[in-house]
């Protein structure tokens, strides 16, 4: 580390590029340890890709949709007789307005925690030595003993398809569409992908999804795989397996994409979602000594420390789990580690996927289990057989509880339906106890309110143990 330079116009003892969830976190986590931190971010408002362009305009959408769905599924509401069909435009003009409450509420974390934030493009001049290219085009230079790389990342975008015709899409610039799609195709059966192709559907759209495996989410377990399929299907979304794009043709009236099979789609446009590359390229990397990989990732260690020293990286620019939930925890950890703390690798991520009906899951899927031969038994919960799902009429999906047969213990919570996201911590906060705190009967043990969605653990848990206890 050659250390601050002092001709610099600002020097600091920590700098972070980005302003996202993992930049804010180790921002505001270096600030708190009484270290002085300055914040470089190239948009002219915080937030990073996550505010602006990912998940919180992304999973406002589905909200809206969400609704949309409720509302004409509703008989009460149906006698109304109102049957306007609601455009895209229309729609994302009422999920946008989430962002800048998010733009005010991360500003005000700054201010609070006496963060600097630096408006421009940064880029490398030594390890420790950054140039900064503002906004209305002055330059300054900002000097720091350490660096953390937190710029996020961007959809990848292959080179022979032309993203700039107004019938092709990635997951940013879909944010912009101002038409209505009677035909979408989706390429890519991620989980962005999957969650736009249940978006579409609840809007009345023909979906095709495209998907490049043999089945969708395999990281998922089987069964909750098998059930997003089904239900895609069943909302009308077509699911095509194990297909490969060749090229994509588009017209002023309509996008044609060519598949390796010799299928041909057609559609009104094409909303590609096919992997996503690291924001690293505008960073002069070299000069610092630092080299990306063909995404423009980084390779960090398991404190988030690159080949360089004094450099960090958190975040989606470090890869997988690309989540914003890991990308804070990513942040904080590795502030912890650069001052002094216990540097710990986020482990246990849960996964939040937010299609229609969402998903979420924590721990071992039942393959994995399988294939570790450890002993396990399963107990299951099906919403429709919950008050609360009657209720509210989120009937869809259920919630799936792994334990090892001999300690009770939980291995994996898997959920699929209403509120997955929220109910999966019930089960991570017992799977994460130490020793007899991990067990299966804390949900017999203990009293949930009724009528609740995480009464269902209950209904698990009793299944699960009726299972064992009649062998």
């Amino acid at each position: 580390m050659t250390g601050r330079k002092k001709s610099a116009d600002h020097s600091y003892d920590l700098l972070v590029i980005g302003s996202g969830p993992s930049g804010e976190a180790a921002a505001i986590a270096a600030s708190k340890a009484g270290k002085r931190v300055g914040v470089v971010e190239n948009r002219a408002l915080v937030g990073g890709s996550c505010a602006h362009k990912g998940t919180i305009p992304s999973k406002s959408l589905r909200h809206v949709v969400k609704q949309v769905i409720q509302f004409k599924s509703n008989s009460l509401f149906r006698e109304i007789g109102d049957s306007r069909r609601l455009t895209f435009p229309r729609v994302l003009q009422s999920a946008v307005k989430v962002i800048p409450k998010q733009v005010e509420l991360h500003t005000n974390f700054y201010v609070r925690n006496r963060v600097n934030v630096h408006i421009g493009q940064a880029s490398f001049i030594d390890a420790n030595t950054v140039t900064l290219v503002q906004l209305d085009g002055g330059i300054e230079t900002i000097s720091a003993d350490n660096i953390v790389i937190a710029t996020g990342s961007r959809p990848y975008r292959p080179a022979d398809v032309d993203f700039n015709h107004p019938r092709i899409y990635d997951s940013d610039t879909i944010l912009d569409m101002q038409h209505t799609p009677r035909h979408i195709i989706v390429y890519g059966a991620g989980v962005i992908g999957c969650e736009y192709a249940s978006i579409f559907s609840g809007l009345g759209m023909r979906v095709d999804l495209i998907n490049n495996r043999e089945r969708l989410l395999s990281f998922l377990d089987d069964e909750i795989s098998d059930a997003l399929s089904y239900h895609l299907r069943d909302s009308g979304v077509t699911v095509r397996h194990s297909e490969e794009y060749e090229a994509i043709e588009a017209s002023d009236s309509s996008v044609t994409l060519f598949l390796k099979s010799g299928k041909r789609l057609k559609a009104d446009a094409i909303l590609w979602c096919n992997g996503r590359s690291g924001n690293t390229d505008g960073l002069n990397l070299e000069a610092a000594g630092l080299t990306a990989d063909h995404r423009g990732n980084l390779k960090v260690d398991n404190c988030y420390c690159t080949q360089v020293p004094n450099i960090y990286a958190v975040g989606d620019v470090v890869g997988w789990p690309s989540l914003a939930s890991a990308s804070y925890g990513q942040g904080r950890a590795v502030s912890g580690g650069i001052f002094g703390d216990e540097c710990k690798l986020v482990q246990d991520v849960p996964t939040g996927i937010y299609t229609l009906p969402e998903i979420s899951s924590v721990g071992k899927t039942e393959t994995e289990l399988t294939q570790a031969k450890v002993p396990y038994e399963v107990g299951r919960a099906l919403f429709k057989n919950t008050a609360r799902g009657q209720i509210s009429g989120e009937d869809v999906g259920m919630l799936k509880l792994l334990f090892h047969v001999d300690t009770l213990e939980i291995l994996g919570v898997h959920c699929f339906g209403a509120e997955a996201a929220e109910i999966v911590h019930i089960g991570q906060a017992i799977m994460t106890q130490k020793g007899d705190g991990n067990n299966i009967h804390y949900f017999l043990n203990n009293i949930f309110n009724y009528p609740t969605m995480a009464e269902a653990y209950r209904v698990a848990a009793l299944d699960g143990i009726n299972r064992i206890s009649r062998r």
